[in-house]
């Protein structure tokens, strides 16, 4: 057994250190030794057996069940230094052909329809809300944030990604907007508070609906601010301005040309659409199967090449392309920090091995970030040209005002109940 672990970590970390301890007592280390020194330990021969047939998945669940100990440095250190190497899987022949079968099968665990998009959002979304408080900022902004500076606090660098947002829609007092995936109500609130937008949000989470109308009636506005648990397939209308924050990565690859061509057809012929989302840098590829299962199923981060041709086949333009290096892996290290912080109370909500679960999601996620594996991308789309202005100084002229209606509005972030 020994010797079959040593030969797949040989052949898959091949930059870094990494000592391994097995089960039996043997110890071996693969890599070339440069950087700082990371150990582990399995603690069964099962989870040794576990993890040759399988690490991609397993690696996950074994750090979920306490089946490997980290010896030496920490979770992100060891996801850091895997994820580093990722591009040695092809060492493998086994892994290798497990990567081209789940690229196969991709659109079969993508298959969001209507019902069963409800159930990947109740999934991750209608857990126990105490959690999200745990580690979100104020405004519950679960999505990259907006850094200004890498100083700034992740209340501040959420705020700056909404007035990002709002500066690049252009929207005007008294326009229709739509939220696609409004989450908690932040964004679709502060379109309304700070634009004079009349906003309609949609979600397929009861847990995030129920906050974000009783957020509306909290800052008096549910008369412009219209929340719905609704899928964005079963929209109907005509908006001046749509926004989608963090929503396309749950669409799944079939269903890319639908999404596209939905919001041409609820977008009016001089509006404005912006798409916020991540994507990933080294072309299509496959969701990893330990996320699949326990943090987004269903979900897929795609590459640009697989956005912009569903764009065009709607006959959308897109007019401006921004790609935020690093912002997601400050934003995530913010909530990793945050939760780590309390997680003594996430224990108590859930479990132990709940904790870990969430610990290995968010290290991981920062991980993929802070390697540039993926990055965020805002897609600014119009159905004509000559909508926006030719140069790009209107953003920080926007940002500018809407920082002083922001002072003057005396915003309030409170969630609602806090």
């Amino acid at each position: 057994m020994t010797s079959m672990l040593q030969r797949l970590l040989d052949s898959l970390i091949r930059v870094g250190s990494l000592e391994v301890a097995t089960a039996s007592g043997p110890c071996f280390t693969v890599g070339d030794g440069n950087g700082p020194p990371i150990a582990i330990r399995f603690e069964t021969r099962a989870a040794e057996l576990r993890f040759l047939r399988d690490p991609e998945m397993e690696l996950g669940e074994l750090y979920m069940e306490g089946a490997i100990a980290i010896v030496r440095g920490d979770l992100p250190d060891v996801l850091h230094l895997g994820l580093r190497n990722t591009a040695t899987l092809e060492g493998s022949r086994w892994l290798s052909l497990l990567s081209r079968l789940r690229l196969l099968l991709r659109r079969i665990h993508q298959n969001n329809t209507l019902l069963r998009a409800r159930a990947n959002v109740a999934h991750h979304y209608n857990i126990d809300d105490r959690l999200y408080a745990l580690f979100l900022d104020a405004d519950r902004q679960y999505s990259c944030a907006y850094f200004e500076d890498v100083q700034d606090t992740l209340d501040d660098a959420q705020l700056a990604k909404k007035r990002h947002l709002a500066a690049k829609l252009l929207v005007e007092p008294g326009q229709s907007a739509l939220d696609i995936g409004c989450g908690w109500g932040g964004m679709g609130l502060y379109l309304a508070r700070n634009c004079g937008a009349r906003v309609t949000g949609v979600t397929l989470s009861s847990e995030q609906l129920g906050v974000a109308q009783a957020r509306a009636r909290a800052q008096n506005l549910a008369e412009q601010a219209e929340f719905r648990l609704q899928d964005y397939r079963e929209t109907r209308g005509r908006f001046d301005r749509i926004v989608s924050v963090g929503m396309f990565e749950h669409v799944g690859v079939s269903f890319f040309d639908d999404y596209f061509r939905k919001i041409a057809d609820l977008l009016a012929d001089d509006g404005v659409a912006l798409v916020h989302t991540i994507t990933r840098t080294d072309g299509p590829g496959v969701t990893n199967p330990w996320i699949t299962k326990h943090i987004f199923p269903g979900g897929y981060i795609p590459a640009m090449s697989e956005v912009l041709p569903s764009i065009e086949r709607a006959g959308l333009i897109a007019t401006d392309i921004e790609i935020l290096q690093l912002h997601y892996a400050e934003t995530l290290k913010a909530w990793r920090e945050r939760f780590m912080t309390r997680r003594a109370e996430a224990a108590a909500i859930y479990d132990e091995r709940f904790c870990r679960m969430w610990e290995f999601y968010l290290a991981g996620s920062e991980a993929c970030f802070r390697l540039g594996q993926h990055v965020n991308c805002q897609f600014q789309l119009t159905k004509k040209v000559g909508v926006v202005p030719m140069t790009r100084s209107y953003i920080a002229e926007r940002e500018r005002a809407l920082r002083s209606r922001e002072k003057t509005g005396a915003e309030d972030l409170r969630m609602a109940g806090e």
